[in-house]
């Protein structure tokens, strides 16, 4: 059949221009220059900003899908059955000839789309169309199927926009988006044929100024998706509303940056306050008193980060320098700093099995690393299989706190953490699950939750100033004297007929022990020191100077 002459569509569209103004578009204010090839109207300056002004449409769009009747009618996809969810259209535009005309290719993912197949829950299709970009309308085609079932690129992507002219041409002067909803909800749905095809008409608007980020322009696309059998003999799945805002991807990409900078940052303070702390904590007798549970559960977390970082950045190639950079930054936290900790911790542990020889000591550090490692993996998979709990879980892994709590109680440990690192790793701890699920403009789009924020915050401020108290007044200063074990007292009394003139074996001074006070402190053993002395040796060694028996907490 012979193509019309796009004098005749030049023709009609001022026809109907004049005589039948069409709904829902506006009307062109400019004047036609020639019956050509530039059938629709006078190019204007591109980058003059006006009503009629090209608008580059090419990006990422994000919004949302729902079928105009309450679900899916037809019988062509039976397991078709929700109703509503999310979308992603990438869209890549380029000027014709054609004066008005833009070639438009691109890529649409529906989410949430089989209900009885979550693994297998998005569908994704190839389109290709054209941008009248004076009436600001967007008409596209394509084959239906789901991801991986489409045949060569050349199948379904051509190169030539001018084959798609003659199916839109009329489309475009005669119905709007709004006239083609309208329509599809009054008309009935019937079954489907085996052969498919989609079609997709939309608005395009640009969104206000105070909606936009920063200078660039964002757009709004509205319209509806349509899927007619190849027969004509009904509908493959029932007309559906779609609606999307473009993304700007440059303050998307400089939002990502400034958050690796943040987690680098982060780390760096980590970092500081690790060697604060291992400071704090240098000798045999310090070690002991930190809960290995404790350092091993931040390291863990730490691990789970720089995987998180370091998968980001593969998938997002063109942020991968800058999520490296923070998941390197994590890595060595966790792997160099934490874990030398966890180990120096750990031997202190067994400072009473050193004899016991290399071998038994090689086994027991092989029965620790493959702990670490089989609670790291194994919590992976538990994340993955109930990622729905996600916050919940986020909740459990940030109560790192109470590991330290329960073991300060129970041993009555004495100052075990330095107050700046309770303090510093409860606040850098909190800022990326805050930002993540607390920033209202983060660059991962997740909706705030307010409540879980709020919860997650006085979880960790409690435990760390339950943390602070045991620091200050004693690791059992809650907890009733009534239901506490019998405390050994270093300033008891001294049989005034035992006593003698002695010697501190720790200062080698003399002790007056015939005056009652507090200068002079009495192990189990019966062995007299000075109460600085002991105090001291105590933080290197819970034994005693003089015969090496174990003394219990002060």
């Amino acid at each position: 059949m012979e193509k019309p002459s796009l004098g005749f569509f030049g023709l009609l569209w001022v026809v109907l221009s004049i005589f039948q103004p069409v709904a829902g578009l506006r009307p062109l204010r400019e004047r036609a220059s020639s019956w050509g090839d530039e059938w629709l109207v006078a190019r204007k300056d591109e980058n003059e900003v006006g009503p009629f002004s090209a608008w580059n449409i090419t990006g990422t769009y994000r919004g949302a899908w729902k079928f105009i009747q309450s679900s899916n009618t037809s019988s062509r996809f039976p397991d078709f059955k929700k109703s509503s969810g999310n979308s992603v259209l990438e869209l890549m535009t380029r000027p014709t000839k054609i004066n008005g005309v833009h070639y438009v290719q691109g890529v649409m993912i529906f989410h949430d789309v089989f209900d009885n197949e979550p693994e297998v829950g998005r569908v994704q299709i190839r389109v290709e169309g054209v941008y009248i970009w004076p009436f600001r309308q967007l008409r596209m085609v394509a084959n239906s199927g789901r991801e991986g079932e489409f045949g060569q690129e050349e199948d379904y992507i051509f190169s030539n926009p001018y084959h798609l002219l003659g199916v839109f041409s009329s489309q475009v002067f005669q119905e709007s988006p709004r006239d083609k909803i309208w329509k599809s909800k009054q008309s009935p749905i019937t079954d489907m044929d085996k052969h498919c095809n989609v079609e997709i008409s939309a608005q395009i608007s640009r969104v206000s100024s105070t909606q936009s980020d920063g200078e660039h322009d964002r757009y709004y696309l509205e319209g509806l998706m349509e899927s007619p059998s190849a027969d004509d003999d009904g509908d493959c799945f029932s007309p559906m509303l779609m609606n999307a805002t473009s993304v700007n991807i440059e303050v998307y990409y400089n939002k990502a940056v400034n958050y690796t900078l943040m987690v680098t940052f982060i780390s760096f303070l980590q970092v500081l306050l690790l060697i604060r702390q291992m400071e704090h904590s240098n000798t045999q007798s310090g070690a002991a008193k930190v809960s290995i549970l404790m350092i091993g559960q931040q390291a863990i977390m730490d691990a789970y980060l720089c995987l998180l970082h370091l998968t980001a950045g593969i998938l997002v190639e063109s942020l991968f320098n800058a999520f490296a950079t923070a998941a390197f930054f994590k890595f060595v936290v966790f792997s160099i700093f934490e874990m030398r900790y966890l180990l120096a911790i750990w031997k202190a542990g067994r400072s009473a099995n050193n004899g016991e020889g290399w071998e038994a000591m090689r086994r027991e550090l092989s029965v620790l690393y493959s702990r670490f490692y089989g609670i790291l993996l194994g919590g992976i998979l538990i994340m993955y299989e109930f990622h729905r709990y996600l916050r919940p879980i986020l909740l459990v892994l940030h109560s790192f706190w109470i590991p330290q709590i329960i073991t300060n109680i129970v041993s009555d440990s004495r100052k075990p953490l330095h107050p700046q690192y309770i303090i510093g790793m409860s606040l850098t701890r909190l800022a990326i699950p805050l930002y993540v699920f607390g920033c209202p403009h983060n660059f991962m789009r997740i909706e705030p939750d307010k409540n879980w924020c709020i919860t997650l915050g006085l979880l960790v401020s409690f435990q760390a100033a339950v943390l602070i108290l045991q620091h200050y007044l004693g690791s059992r200063c809650f907890i009733p004297r009534q239901i506490l074990p019998e405390k050994y007292c270093y300033f008891r009394k001294v049989d005034q007929d035992s006593a003698h003139a002695t010697d501190c074996v720790i200062c080698m001074t003399a002790i007056d022990l015939t005056q009652n006070s507090n200068d002079c402190m009495v192990t189990p053993c019966d062995h007299f020191f000075h109460s600085g002395c002991l105090q001291r040796w105590m933080d290197i060694k819970m034994e005693c100077p003089t015969c090496r028996r174990s003394l219990p907490p002060a």
